[in-house]
């Protein structure tokens, strides 16, 4: 699926039916240039799984975690930025897998950096600009990605 995204209330209203889609477990990757807006486009996720704290890029941190209700449950929302790590495997040092296949729900920023240790099932958010300015959209599964 792709869409042209023209406003940020378009991108909150996309954020908020995605949302309604995703169950423990889910793994939102995203990716895109600098400034495409995958830090806001994981604020308004948060905001639609309940999050009531400030959604910030874990740049330095490589992870924030939050907490956020899916169908009335309190669950932990993991927000990956993966931009600086220089090796995949750096993710072993924080414990990734753990929160990965755990029973919250993460949301990593530039993951295509580790994409061969995320699972097939993972939903695949492309953002980008493209030559009228204009924000281009596509969600695929890991299977189906192909670049934009």
């Amino acid at each position: 699926m792709e869409m042209k995204i023209k406003s940020l209330d378009e991108t909150k209203i996309y954020a908020f039916e995605l949302a309604k889609r995703l169950k423990p477990g889910a793994v939102v990757c995203l990716e895109g240039d600098l400034g495409a807006g995958k830090t806001t486009f994981t604020q308004f996720l948060c905001e639609a799984l309940g999050v009531s704290e400030y959604v910030t890029s874990p740049s330095f941190s490589i992870m924030n975690a939050y907490e956020g209700l899916v169908e009335g449950v309190k669950i932990p929302i993991y927000h990956f930025d993966v931009y600086r790590i220089s090796d995949p495997d750096e993710m072993d040092e924080i414990g990734f897998d753990e929160f990965l296949f755990g029973s919250g729900i993460s949301v990593i920023e530039w993951a295509g950096m580790i994409v061969d240790r995320l699972p097939d099932e993972a939903i695949w958010i492309e953002l980008r600009l493209d030559e009228m300015g204009t924000r281009v959209l596509r969600e695929t599964i890991k299977s189906e990605r192909k670049s934009l």
